[in-house]
């Protein structure tokens, strides 16, 4: 009887420092999120992110202490619909909103522009807010816009969103055929400007001949903000391995997007038989002058364990992380959650509290406490180091 005592004693001590483990691992780690659009769905809903929205959305002030999120690269981003003339406004206007959410929360928030502003908000206990801009229509095809998004902290920008520019063509445009694709010569000019001023290249979004003109292009190492893998869930939006490799070789760094769509090949097959299995109550709810959103928040508060089930499982994604891991190696990969920008995202990782349930998997995953603190953050450290030092302003 002892010994059995002893044993499961021991067990449980076990259990309690493995525990502790990875909450330390994470919690002493630099977090950075390469990608979250609470900014644009707050200013869109009239809310205010420095207040308690659990329930509402992905994220808030206080939900990113307590996920451990160091760093947020808070995405500014408007569609295609914003064209010459609207898509710069717009995009300061969002920009505006992050400074007077900075300005009421001075002592839980700093905006940075640079990675010594970064670490010096990390060791004040701060959040590290920075700017990504999501889609090149919002400098309306003139370098002087481009240059003032920088000015304003802008630091990097994603050279097209699903719509296409004058100058580049997207994922999106790219898989329907149209054209023409790639980068003219202004595209090319925008992203050796870019290079000048050290602002970071963002090649998520961007059709393939785009990927493979601005890698050819640019003379500093790229981001690709919010993407995964082609070979395991064959969408537009994901990168096949030979571009996986091209940024590898580049040095750039690939963060993983939560998409339930883009982690997991049956999602939308999943979704196609929800709504088959609901049609009927869908057609009457249309019928009933309820909007896509509206209807689609009624048939998931209605049936929530249909629609968890829909959800990619958990460990797709770290087989995403793990495939790009052997492409190019565990220099090359983080994080970009897409969180209050994305319908579904992996089960368990329901809102931004839930990110040290990443480190957890990646220590059961058999990753080292560098390997994991470099994939958390240490790797975009890095990156933004090296395309401040290589600027030429």
């Amino acid at each position: 009887m002892r010994k059995s005592f002893f044993f499961f004693w021991i067990l449980f001590a076990c259990h309690q420092l493995s525990a502790q483990g990875w909450k330390d691992l994470h919690f002493k780690s630099i977090v950075v999120d390469t990608h979250n659009d609470i900014l644009t769905t707050a200013f869109e809903k009239n809310l205010s992110f420095d207040n308690d929205l659990k329930g509402k959305t992905h994220s808030d002030l206080k939900r990113f202490a307590k996920g451990g999120i160091d760093v947020q690269i808070f995405s500014v981003w408007c569609d295609g619909s914003f064209g010459k003339g609207k898509g710069f406004a717009r995009a300061n206007q969002q920009i505006d909103t992050l400074y007077a959410v900075q300005r009421r929360n001075p002592g839980k928030m700093m905006i940075v522009t640079n990675s010594t502003e970064l670490q010096q908000a990390v060791k004040s206990n701060k959040l590290a807010a920075m700017i990504g801009v999501e889609g090149g229509h919002m400098i309306e095809d003139r370098i002087d816009y481009l240059d003032s998004l920088y000015k304003r902290g802008a630091r990097y920008l994603t050279l097209t969103w699903n719509n296409s520019t004058s100058w580049a063509s997207s994922a999106h445009d790219e898989s329907k055929g149209k054209s023409p694709k790639g980068l003219n010569d202004f595209g090319k000019e925008v992203v050796r400007h870019m290079n000048k001023i050290g602002m970071l290249v963002d090649l998520s979004h961007v059709g393939e001949q785009t990927f493979w003109d601005a890698i050819n292009t640019t003379t500093l190492p790229v981001i690709v903000s919010h993407s995964c893998a082609h070979a395991l869930c064959p969408v537009f939006r994901n990168l096949t391995d030979d571009q996986i490799k091209a940024v590898g070789k580049n040095g750039g760094v690939i963060h993983l997007n939560f998409f339930s769509g883009f982690v997991d090949s049956n999602f939308f097959k999943k979704i196609r038989a929800f709504e088959s299995r609901h049609r009927a109550e869908k057609d009457s709810l249309q019928a009933a002058g309820n909007s896509e959103e509206v209807i689609s928040d009624m048939l998931a508060t209605k049936y929530p364990s249909e629609v968890n089930q829909i959800r990619a499982p958990f460990s797709l994604l770290f087989d995403h992380l793990d495939h790009i891991v052997k492409l190019i190696g565990t220099d090359h990969v983080g994080l970009g959650s897409d969180f209050d920008g994305v319908t579904s995202t992996p089960q368990k990782l329901n809102d931004v509290t839930d990110f040290p349930l990443i480190t957890k998997e990646l220590m059961r995953r058999g990753y080292t406490h560098q390997q994991i603190s470099n994939i958390l953050g240490g790797n975009f450290l890095r990156l933004l180091q090296s395309v401040e030092q290589g600027a030429k302003p």
